[in-house]
C-alpha cells in the first residue's frame, strides 16, 4: 500500500476512536456462531460453519429471476436506469444490507459506489477485510426517484429476493445500514438510535443494525458508535466475543 493511502486509512481509524492496528492473524480467523431462535436480542457463540456454501450459480439464478428489466413495482416507471443486484463474495460471513440504490449505484450498477460508499470500504477495511470478503446488497434493487424512502408495495415485491440472497449466501453476520434496512428486516418501527448497539438472531445469522455510511457523512460525530458496532461484528466473526 502506498505512503498516502496508508496514511489515509490510519487517519480513518483515529477518526473512528481506534486504539490501535493489529497484525494478529487471529482478525481473519472465522467461527460460526450457533443457530437462535429469530427476532430477539441475543449473546452468540462460535460454533462450526458449515462445510459448503451454495454456488454463484444460484445468486446468478436468484438475478436471473428478477430480470434486467423487472416491472414487479411502479419504480420501472419512475426513471430507474437498471437493476442493481448486490455485489461481492458469494461464499461471505458477513452481508451489509442498505436502503436502496442511489443515483451513482443507478449508473453504475453496484450498490454503494458513490460517497457513502467509499465510507463503507474504509469501515470495511477497518477490521481487516475489503469489499472482496463481504456481500453488499439493498432491501430494494431499484432507486426510487429523488432518492425517497422505498415504499411498502415496493418492499413487499422485491424484498423476497433480497431473502433469497441472505439464504443463499448465509453469512454469519448481516449489518442493517441505516434506520429503514433495520426496520424494513426487523419489521420494528423502533428508532435506529435504539436498535443500534443491539444483536438480533435473523435467518440463521446475526444481525447488527448501525448507522448508514451516508449518516456518518453528515454526522460524523457517530463515527465511534459504528466503530463499537464493527468491532462487536470483527469480534463475533473472529470467534472471540465475550
Amino acid at each position: 500500500m502506498a505512503e498516502d493511502q496508508l496514511r489515509a486509512h490510519l487517519e480513518f481509524f483515529e477518526e473512528l476512536g481506534v486504539d490501535g492496528v493489529s497484525r494478529d492473524p487471529a482478525w481473519r480467523v472465522r467461527q460460526n456462531p450457533e443457530p437462535l431462535e429469530p427476532a430477539e436480542p441475543v449473546n452468540r457463540n462460535p460454533g462450526t460453519k458449515a462445510p459448503e456454501h451454495p454456488s454463484t450459480d444460484s445468486l446468478v439464478l436468484i438475478k436471473s429471476d428478477i430480470g434486467p428489466d423487472c416491472s414487479r413495482c411502479k419504480l420501472h416507471t419512475l426513471g430507474r436506469k437498471q437493476i442493481v443486484f448486490g455485489v461481492g463474495n458469494p461464499n461471505a460471513d458477513l452481508m451489509f444490507v442498505g436502503e436502496a440504490p442511489g443515483a451513482d449505484e443507478d449508473i453504475q450498477g453496484e450498490p454503494f459506489v458513490g460517497r457513502a460508499g467509499q465510507l463503507l470500504t474504509k469501515i470495511i477495511e477497518a477490521i481487516g477485510l475489503t469489499r472482496g470478503d463481504v456481500y453488499i446488497a439493498n432491501v430494494i434493487k431499484c432507486r426510487p426517484p429523488g432518492n425517497r424512502n422505498p415504499e411498502p408495495d415496493e418492499v413487499e415485491q422485491c424484498e423476497p429476493f433480497l431473502f433469497r440472497q441472505i439464504d443463499t449466501i448465509k453469512p454469519k453476520v448481516i449489518v442493517a445500514l441505516g434506520k429503514f434496512a433495520a426496520q424494513c428486516l426487523l419489521k420494528t418501527e423502533t428508532p435506529i438510535s435504539r436498535l443500534r448497539g443491539q444483536e438480533f438472531a435473523y435467518r440463521d445469522a446475526i444481525l447488527i443494525p448501525t448507522f448508514h455510511p451516508a449518516y456518518l457523512l453528515r454526522n460524523p460525530s457517530s463515527k465511534r458508535e459504528v466503530w463499537e458496532d464493527m468491532k462487536r461484528v470483527r469480534d463475533i466473526l473472529n470467534g472471540t466475543e465475550a
